[in-house]
Protein backbone atom coordinates (compact mmCIF):
# COMPACT_ATOMS: atom_id res chain seq x y z
CA UNK A 1 0.00 0.00 0.00
CA UNK A 2 2.93 2.44 0.89
CA UNK A 3 4.53 1.70 -2.59
CA UNK A 4 0.69 2.54 -3.93
CA UNK A 5 0.63 6.20 -2.11
CA UNK A 6 4.75 6.81 -3.14
CA UNK A 7 4.04 5.72 -6.91
CA UNK A 8 1.08 8.58 -6.79
CA UNK A 9 2.97 10.73 -4.98
CA UNK A 10 5.72 10.95 -7.52
CA UNK A 11 2.81 12.02 -10.43
CA UNK A 12 1.86 8.31 -11.47
CA UNK A 13 -1.48 8.61 -12.75
CA UNK A 14 -4.26 6.81 -10.63
CA UNK A 15 -6.23 5.47 -13.38
CA UNK A 16 -3.18 4.19 -14.55
CA UNK A 17 -2.34 2.36 -11.36
CA UNK A 18 -5.86 0.93 -10.62
CA UNK A 19 -5.43 -0.55 -14.53
CA UNK A 20 -2.12 -2.18 -13.47
CA UNK A 21 -3.88 -3.72 -10.32
CA UNK A 22 -6.74 -5.10 -12.14
CA UNK A 23 -4.71 -6.70 -14.88
CA UNK A 24 -2.10 -7.88 -11.97
CA UNK A 25 -5.72 -9.84 -10.55
CA UNK A 26 -5.44 -13.18 -11.10
CA UNK A 27 -8.70 -15.12 -10.15
CA UNK A 28 -7.89 -17.59 -7.54
CA UNK A 29 -7.35 -20.75 -9.53
CA UNK A 30 -4.76 -19.14 -11.00
CA UNK A 31 -3.04 -18.20 -8.09
CA UNK A 32 -3.40 -21.36 -6.02
CA UNK A 33 0.44 -21.89 -5.19
CA UNK A 34 -0.55 -24.21 -2.08
CA UNK A 35 -3.85 -25.59 -0.73
CA UNK A 36 -2.23 -24.50 2.64
CA UNK A 37 -2.21 -20.21 1.55
CA UNK A 38 -5.46 -18.69 1.60
CA UNK A 39 -7.09 -17.73 -1.35
CA UNK A 40 -7.24 -14.02 -2.37
CA UNK A 41 -10.93 -14.22 -1.83
CA UNK A 42 -10.24 -15.29 1.90
CA UNK A 43 -8.04 -12.64 2.49
CA UNK A 44 -10.17 -9.88 0.69
CA UNK A 45 -12.79 -11.08 2.74
CA UNK A 46 -11.31 -11.53 5.83
CA UNK A 47 -10.01 -7.74 5.10
CA UNK A 48 -13.14 -6.15 4.43
CA UNK A 49 -14.48 -7.80 8.00
CA UNK A 50 -11.74 -6.80 10.06
CA UNK A 51 -12.69 -3.19 8.18
CA UNK A 52 -16.55 -2.74 8.36
CA UNK A 53 -17.07 -1.39 12.02
CA UNK A 54 -20.72 -2.83 12.90
CA UNK A 55 -22.81 -2.79 16.38
CA UNK A 56 -25.17 -5.82 17.23
CA UNK A 57 -27.98 -4.64 20.01
CA UNK A 58 -30.98 -6.76 21.30
CA UNK A 59 -34.13 -5.03 22.30
CA UNK A 60 -37.14 -7.26 23.86
CA UNK A 61 -38.61 -7.62 20.32
CA UNK A 62 -35.78 -8.10 17.80
CA UNK A 63 -31.60 -7.85 17.18
CA UNK A 64 -30.66 -4.60 15.37
CA UNK A 65 -27.24 -5.05 13.51
CA UNK A 66 -25.61 -1.25 12.63
CA UNK A 67 -23.37 -1.30 10.23
CA UNK A 68 -21.26 1.85 8.93
CA UNK A 69 -21.08 2.00 5.23
CA UNK A 70 -19.82 5.47 4.75
CA UNK A 71 -19.56 6.59 0.72
CA UNK A 72 -22.57 3.81 -0.09
CA UNK A 73 -26.59 4.28 -0.67
CA UNK A 74 -28.85 1.89 -0.46
CA UNK A 75 -28.31 0.56 -4.18
CA UNK A 76 -24.71 -0.10 -3.65
CA UNK A 77 -25.10 -2.21 -0.19
CA UNK A 78 -26.20 -5.85 -0.71
CA UNK A 79 -28.18 -7.84 2.65
CA UNK A 80 -29.16 -11.34 2.31
CA UNK A 81 -29.43 -14.60 3.86
CA UNK A 82 -27.31 -17.10 3.37
CA UNK A 83 -27.79 -20.97 5.27
CA UNK A 84 -30.33 -19.99 6.43
CA UNK A 85 -29.20 -18.50 9.76
CA UNK A 86 -26.15 -16.21 8.61
CA UNK A 87 -26.72 -12.22 7.60
CA UNK A 88 -24.40 -10.91 5.49
CA UNK A 89 -24.14 -7.25 4.77
CA UNK A 90 -21.60 -6.36 1.57
CA UNK A 91 -21.27 -3.11 -0.76
CA UNK A 92 -17.92 -1.60 -2.45
CA UNK A 93 -16.90 1.93 -2.64
CA UNK A 94 -14.87 2.62 -5.30
CA UNK A 95 -13.19 5.47 -7.00
CA UNK A 96 -15.13 7.63 -8.61
CA UNK A 97 -14.29 8.39 -12.71
CA UNK A 98 -13.51 12.00 -12.53
CA UNK A 99 -14.64 14.26 -15.87
CA UNK A 100 -12.77 16.34 -17.55
CA UNK A 101 -9.06 16.37 -18.46
CA UNK A 102 -6.11 17.57 -16.57
CA UNK A 103 -7.54 16.65 -12.93
CA UNK A 104 -4.96 14.81 -10.82
CA UNK A 105 -5.19 13.63 -6.75
CA UNK A 106 -3.03 15.61 -4.40
CA UNK A 107 -4.17 13.41 -1.57
CA UNK A 108 -6.13 10.35 -1.37
CA UNK A 109 -7.26 9.79 2.26
CA UNK A 110 -10.51 8.30 2.20
CA UNK A 111 -10.72 4.40 2.16
CA UNK A 112 -12.22 2.65 -0.89
CA UNK A 113 -12.85 -1.34 -0.97
CA UNK A 114 -15.18 -3.57 0.10
CA UNK A 115 -17.55 -3.39 3.44
CA UNK A 116 -18.67 -6.96 4.52
CA UNK A 117 -19.59 -8.33 7.33
CA UNK A 118 -21.27 -11.74 8.59
CA UNK A 119 -23.55 -12.41 11.36
CA UNK A 120 -24.98 -15.71 12.66
CA UNK A 121 -28.61 -14.98 13.70
CA UNK A 122 -29.89 -16.96 17.00
CA UNK A 123 -32.39 -19.52 16.70
CA UNK A 124 -34.97 -17.35 17.92
CA UNK A 125 -34.83 -14.97 15.05
CA UNK A 126 -37.60 -14.52 12.64
CA UNK A 127 -35.91 -14.91 9.07
CA UNK A 128 -39.41 -13.85 7.11
CA UNK A 129 -39.18 -10.33 8.97
CA UNK A 130 -36.06 -8.49 8.55
CA UNK A 131 -35.95 -4.71 7.15
CA UNK A 132 -32.99 -2.93 6.60
CA UNK A 133 -32.77 1.10 6.13
CA UNK A 134 -29.74 3.18 5.25
CA UNK A 135 -29.73 6.45 6.02
CA UNK A 136 -26.38 9.04 6.25
CA UNK A 137 -23.41 6.34 5.54
CA UNK A 138 -25.36 3.87 8.24
CA UNK A 139 -27.02 0.58 7.48
CA UNK A 140 -29.56 -0.41 10.28
CA UNK A 141 -31.08 -4.21 9.32
CA UNK A 142 -33.81 -5.18 12.37
CA UNK A 143 -34.24 -8.86 12.14
CA UNK A 144 -37.64 -9.39 14.78
CA UNK A 145 -37.38 -11.95 17.43
CA UNK A 146 -40.18 -15.50 17.35
CA UNK A 147 -42.47 -15.59 20.43
CA UNK A 148 -40.37 -18.08 23.13
CA UNK A 149 -42.83 -21.04 22.72
CA UNK A 150 -45.55 -21.61 26.01
CA UNK A 151 -43.23 -23.19 28.78
CA UNK A 152 -44.32 -26.92 29.23
CA UNK A 153 -46.89 -27.67 31.59
CA UNK A 154 -45.59 -29.74 34.85
CA UNK A 155 -47.46 -33.08 35.04
CA UNK A 156 -48.18 -34.66 38.20
CA UNK A 157 -47.75 -38.45 38.01
CA UNK A 158 -49.49 -40.29 41.27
Amino acid sequence: MSQVMSLRNMGFDPNLLETLHDLLDFSDEQNQQSHLTPSRQYVREAKAMAATPADVKETPNAYVFVVDVPGLISDMIDVKLEEDNVLVVSGERRREKEKGQGVKYLRMERGLGEYLKKFVLPENADTEKISAECLDGVLTVTVEKRPLPEPKKSKTIP
